[in-house]
């Protein structure tokens, strides 16, 4: 039966006592890491969310709390009081190594079933039972530690651009539909029957509307959904550090956010950052890295050699050029004894797994030995040598097709290459994105849409370009990547009505889409909107990143699977009919 704290309080936290505090009486509360029993003398390890301190009895313990403490096992939950002594045999691998608490008081609190997986920092307990018995597994040092990290960046966060004049603003969680990339959670009406609510895929509207009503910097850690697939860094539901800012430009924000980084490296990281961070223009990353997120910790390029081999004899370089792609490179330094022939076989099956039609090859072992070599002279292969600076022991990929399928491939294949010669240093690299493209045309359709949104403000030399040549209008919008991850977007917005109007038309939107999806931001700004920019960052990211993590689950609490379930609580799940009834819905088969 559970005992009560009656007449105990607990003082300290297991892992926070040391050599110092021996000789004081304390109290600690958690968990049964293990326990060791020797005959005469009794070892419990006992674990609270701070790390773990070693409780001790003898035989000259009190009898009943001697045999309370032989009757313990893993998991059980206890209040120990006792005093603080120097350990006899020190553990140099925990921080209360030095000491140990005689108890003299015991409370069993709780008794714990065999847990179905052991309670360790390092396991081989596959995820799924792990993420079934979630609130298990948090207990395990890792996951914790990750939590409490993620708790401290948020509140670092607060403090810095509560400092910095910004207002926290809760804005709804139920909204109006817009369309913003990703499919809408929705929420049928009870009151308004046939008629819905969505979860925000982002504060966006809202945080411009509050710029109007004279909010001049507002900030809020704002829970975001997006009905998307998932994958190790996207989640259903996420966390975004969300701001705006009036009266300001693109500088002024890139610069306050910049401190917010330098701020949160020193404070959970105890790493000073050099600011202000690299820039790259989306076209040069694109064309550089294969990416618009670049991982620039390591070099290995992407190389034109389009021009070198347009005359050649080899049909597969000839026929992308002709058809309007390009002939491209990455060289692979070093990397001839690691790629055999049968490497790069499956490097070409992984390349047509993500679009490419194939993947040619020069492996420099002893001589360049190229996959291509009948099709071309030695004067055309010696030119694509000088060209991207190969030598022995490299090895070269090509890829040949449209331009956007052989930069893509090719960033796609930079990186795998880079983590099987594990040549990616251990550092942080960040780095603005700048110069966006306000349009892109969609392949399927031939239409023009907006990158971002369509709030997002154009360069001002590019106005004259909006309605007759939209490949040339550049953005004002930026995002911030850190070692090839996706930190950020963000843009200043459009608050003219009349730009506001063309940027409309330019997308194709009639007036009544205007109205139905926008009509009370362009209502808004009819009186008087500032100059006002913004950016969304991606907490759960963040996290992931300084806890070194491989995923967003092991940053998140309660996580999704990759088919946007929860396996603790196995949701989603049906309702009863006479809920469905109440709403006016009818369950059918999905199209």
């Amino acid at each position: 039966m559970a005992e009560f704290m009656t007449g105990l309080k607990r003082t300290n936290y297991c892992g926070e006592l040391r050599l110092s505090d021996c000789g004081k009486e304390v109290t600690v509360c958690g968990w049964v890491q293990r326990c060791r029993d020797l005959g005469q003398l009794i070892f419990i390890d006992l674990r609270d969310r701070t790390g773990v301190v070693q409780l001790a009895f003898n035989d000259t313990t009190d009898k009943g709390i001697f045999d309370k403490a032989f009757s313990c096992r893993s998991e059980f939950v206890l209040a120990a009081k006792g005093v603080v002594c120097e350990r006899s045999s020190k553990n140099p691998e925990l921080p209360t190594g030095d000491i140990e608490i005689l108890v003299n008081d015991l409370r069993v609190l709780s008794r714990a079933q065999t847990p179905p997986f052991e309670i360790l920092d390092e396991t081989e307990t596959n995820e799924e039972l792990r993420l079934r018995y979630r609130y298990l597994d948090l207990r395990r040092r890792p996951l914790l530690n990750n939590i409490v990290t993620r708790s401290k960046i948020a509140k670092v966060t607060r403090d810095y651009f509560a400092e910095n004049g910004f207002i926290e603003i809760e804005t709804p969680m139920m909204i109006k539909s817009t369309p913003e990339g990703a499919r809408d959670y929705l929420v049928p009406s009870r009151i308004h029957n046939g008629k819905f609510y969505a979860l925000p895929q982002s504060p966006q509207i809202y945080k411009q509307l509050l710029m109007v009503s004279g909010f001049d910097r507002y900030i809020q850690l704002a829970r975001c959904f997006r009905d998307e697939d998932l994958r190790a860094d996207r989640q259903p539901e996420f966390t975004q550090i969300d701001m705006e800012l009036s009266f300001v430009d693109v500088e002024d924000i890139l610069e306050i956010n910049e401190g917010l980084f330098k701020r949160l490296f020193k404070e959970v990281l105890g790493k000073e950052l050099e600011t202000p961070f690299e820039r790259m223009s989306y076209t040069q990353a694109v064309e550089s890295y294969g990416s618009d997120k670049p991982d620039i910790r390591f070099d290995m390029k992407i190389q034109d050699i389009s021009d070198l081999v347009k005359s050649c004899g080899f049909s597969v370089f000839t026929g992308a050029i002709e058809n309007g792609g390009s002939v491209r490179a990455i060289v692979a330094k070093n990397a001839s004894s690691v790629y055999t022939r049968k490497e790069i076989d499956k490097l070409t099956e992984y390349v047509k797994g993500i679009g490419a039609k194939g993947l040619a090859y020069v492996r420099w072992v002893d001589e360049p030995n190229a996959s291509f070599k009948k099709f071309m002279t030695d004067e055309e292969l010696d030119s694509i040598y000088t060209r991207l600076g190969a030598e022995k022991g490299d090895v070269i990929f090509i890829v040949a097709d449209k331009n956007s399928t052989v930069l893509s491939t090719l960033g796609a294949l930079r990186l795998k290459v880079a983590k099987r010669l594990d040549i990616i240093p251990d550092e942080f690299k960040f780095l603005w994105i700048v110069d966006f493209p306000f349009f892109e045309k969609d392949e399927e359709s031939g239409e023009w849409l907006a990158m971002h949104h369509p709030f997002t403000m154009p360069k001002e030399e590019c106005l004259q370009y909006l309605d007759n040549d939209p490949s040339r209008v550049i953005a004002k919008a930026f995002d911030l990547t850190l070692n090839g991850v996706e930190l950020s977007s963000g843009s200043m917005r459009i608050t003219d009505p009349e730009l506001q109007q063309r940027m409309f038309r330019a997308l194709k939107l009639t007036d009544e889409e205007i109205e139905a999806k926008f009509g009370f931001l362009v209502e808004a700004y009819k009186y008087g909107a500032p100059p006002h920019g913004g950016m969304g960052i991606g907490l759960d990211r963040i996290a992931m990143l300084l806890c070194g993590a491989d995923s967003l689950r092991d940053v998140t609490a309660f996580p999704k699977v990759q088919n946007a379930s929860e396996l603790m609580s196995a949701c989603p799940a049906p309702v009863d009919e006479e809920s469905l009834d109440v709403l006016g819905i009818q369950i059918k088969p999905a199209q």
